[in-house]
């Protein structure tokens, strides 16, 4: 604590030293300021006050019927939005503000210096608001609140008024008659589905029929092939009995010996790998892999038939001799031959699949046609029912929010109490208060730079300081001895300081109590 005071004790002993220049720049910034406040224009606050109304004798009677609305939030929405750019705009139109904007910034500049003016307060229990506006012209600041006082009473209130009562019963009434229809028609669909089901189709729009016509043209087409198949086999068939299926005895090994191998081994083989082939991606009961396998069977059989009848015709070729000279024309013909039956074969089976099909689809056409026109017609009954439905619920809150907004015109009552209107004498401004500011500035200014020179240019006033600051012992001081010409001129110094800071005080209490014509004076130079 000791150490605090010895330390404040220095800070004021360097602000005396520096007293003078404390002095002029408080007079200095004291004046400027002073100046500055005493130019500062008049401004004229106008103010106007209107009492909004909710009470209304139609909320008993719609309570429980219609959608009460809020008339709290309503006027709270009307006092955020009061200082909207639209509003100011405006009000910069019906006060001729917007003839002072030359370009878009100053008219950014005018709508944004006309809302810093503006207020609007009140509201809560009492509903009494209070528009109020600022400016140096009175005439103009009573414009201004009267121009926000039409915005804030007519933004409430609708400008059109429409019978919207009867519209309302009526659209309730058609409402609740075709909730009704639309229950029906929700029950003769659901009763209509369970009493056929698997007889609806699975997909809306026809799939059936789309089925059958594919079906039915898979059908023609497969049968078409087969009978272009079986040409070609007939054709083939009479062209072999042409041809003879040996030319001769050629010299070779014995044809029944294994080393020789029959002409249709080839065709055999190659058939059987077909088979291996298709097992791998299908079943034994694959049509393909059925027609192959019959063919192969009928091919050894012919292979066999044919060796017996060799061997019938030709015994004396069992044990060794000369071989039997294919005709290849013959053996190429009985290979097309092959390939035909195997085809013919497997269109069979896939004329008979496809038969089968058409045949359960026309079996279920002759039943789903009535019932499925009978079920659109149920649908489509439903449909415009349910389209009505909704239409009507749409329409009725649109009818409602109508209301609403006629319910509020009417429920929503203003009441100007004061007009618009400018006090005789400025409201501002608050010169008082800113010259008092301005002397506390000045006389804050005067001390901090006295501090900041007594800072700069350091001095010692006791011992503890210099040794703390040089770090070496003090061994003595020397106290001034001052002579009395010297204390004279101290007596005097100090008493011209205090005169002049009287007088300080002298011009801050003059301009204080006569800061209005003194103000007048300054505006006029």
């Amino acid at each position: 604590m000791q150490e605090i005071l010895v330390q404040m004790y220095g800070y004021l002993r360097g602000i005396w030293r520096r007293r003078w220049p404390m002095l002029l720049m408080a007079w200095f910034v004291c004046l400027i300021g002073w100046g500055f406040v005493l130019k500062m224009p008049d401004q004229y606050e106008a103010s106007a006050k209107v009492y909004v109304d909710t009470g209304s004798m139609l909320q008993p009677l719609l309570r429980g019927i219609a959608v009460e609305s809020n008339m709290g939030e309503q006027i709270e929405l009307i006092t955020k939005t009061l200082f909207s750019r639209p509003n100011l705009e405006q009000v910069a139109r019906m006060t001729d503000l917007d003839l002072q904007a030359k370009n878009e910034l100053e008219n950014d500049e005018l709508l944004e210096s006309i809302k810093k003016r503006v207020t609007l307060d009140g509201g809560g229990r009492q509903n009494i608001f209070t528009i109020g506006y600022v400016d140096e012209n009175p005439e103009m600041a009573k414009k201004v609140v009267q121009a926000f006082l039409t915005i804030f009473v007519e933004s409430s209130l609708g400008t059109t008024r429409k019978d919207s009562d009867v519209a309302q019963k009526f659209i309730d009434a058609q409402i609740q008659e075709y909730e009704t229809r639309l229950l029906e028609a929700e029950e003769r669909v659901k009763e209509f589905k369970q009493k056929n089901v698997g007889m609806m189709p699975a997909t809306s729009g026809g799939d059936y029929f789309s089925r059958l016509t594919a079906e039915r043209a898979s059908y023609e087409a497969a049968q078409q092939r087969l009978e272009e198949v079986m040409r070609r086999r007939d054709e083939i068939k009479r062209q072999i009995l042409g041809e003879e299926p040996t030319f001769g005895l050629a010299p070779s090994a014995n044809i029944f010996s294994g080393g020789v191998s029959h002409p249709l081994d080839g065709r055999i083989a190659e058939m059987e790998k077909q088979i291996d082939e298709l097992l791998l991606k299908y079943t034994n009961k694959h049509p393909d892999v059925v027609s192959l396998k019959d063919t192969v069977q009928r091919l050894k059989q012919q292979r066999q038939r044919e060796l017996d009848e060799a061997r019938k015709k030709m015994p004396e070729l069992m044990d060794a001799g000369p071989a039997l000279q294919q005709n290849p024309v013959y053996q190429q013909m009985k290979i097309s031959l092959g390939q035909a039956e195997a085809e013919a074969a497997s269109l069979n089976v896939r004329v008979r699949q496809a038969r089968e099909s058409l045949a359960q689809l026309e079996r279920l056409v002759d039943t789903i046609p009535s019932v499925e026109a009978e079920f659109q017609r149920l649908n489509r009954d439903y449909s415009i029912v349910k389209s009505n439905y909704e239409q009507l619920l749409s329409r009725r809150e649109s009818a409602r929010v109508g209301q609403d907004a006629e319910a509020s015109g009417d429920s929503v009552k203003f009441k100007v109490v004061d007009p618009p209107r400018v006090p005789l004498e400025p409201t501002g401004p608050n010169r008082r208060l800113f010259v008092s500011v301005v002397l506390l500035v000045g006389l804050g200014a005067g001390i901090g730079l006295a501090l900041f020179m007594s800072q700069v240019k350091q001095t010692f006033d006791t011992r503890a300081t210099l040794r703390e600051a040089t770090g070496l012992p003090v061994l003595g001081s020397v106290s001034m001895e001052w002579t009395p010409a010297q204390r004279m001129r101290l007596r005097i110094e100090t008493a011209v300081f205090m005169g002049v800071s009287s007088f300080l005080l002298l011009v801050f209490v003059v301009v204080l109590l006569l800061q209005e014509k003194l103000a007048g004076l300054v505006g006029r130079i």
